[in-house]
């Protein structure tokens, strides 16, 4: 019983010196996906979705929950945005070639289409980030039309 109540005492101060030491949140001034949106000129539904759905995760600007607050919860949303920038930024789109704005949209079609994204976790707190099967239908529509523009680009002259 006392090596359980000295791991309880551990374990409890661990968690409340966690509340100090909170990992730094993911916020931009400005228009963050400007450049995404003139290049790719997704119709407006499309862009609604993609703000709603995908921008959290997936940009340089993240609207936190209040329960953002709390650790150990922030170093695990803190660990989910850092890892979704990795894969795909909207932020940084001006500096992907056309070849990577390419492959991005690829995979974008790809984990649309698969029911990977949005991240179940994401959708079980954001109700209004749920695809419906018509969100689905036009963003994989809008993706495969950009794409065809940047392929015409690689295109060898």
């Amino acid at each position: 019983m006392k090596l359980f109540k000295k791991i309880a005492l551990s374990l409890l101060v661990i968690l409340v010196a966690m509340q100090f030491y909170r990992p730094e949140k993911n916020r931009a001034q400005g228009d963050y996906t400007a450049a995404f949106l003139v290049e790719t000129n997704p119709a407006q539904e499309v862009g609604e979705v993609l703000k709603q759905s995908c921008y959290d995760c997936h940009s340089n600007n993240t609207n936190y929950p209040w329960y953002n607050n709390v650790a150990p919860i922030s170093y695990w949303l803190a660990a989910h945005i850092k890892d979704g920038k990795k894969h795909l930024n909207f932020s940084d789109w001006a500096n992907f070639t056309a070849k990577k704005k390419d492959h991005k949209l690829e995979e974008l079609i790809e984990m649309v289409e698969g029911g990977a994204m949005p991240l179940k976790e994401y959708t079980w707190t954001h109700e209004e980030a749920r695809l419906t099967e018509g969100q689905r239908k036009a963003i994989i529509e809008w993706a495969k039309r950009t794409r065809a523009l940047y392929e015409l680009e690689l295109q060898p002259e």
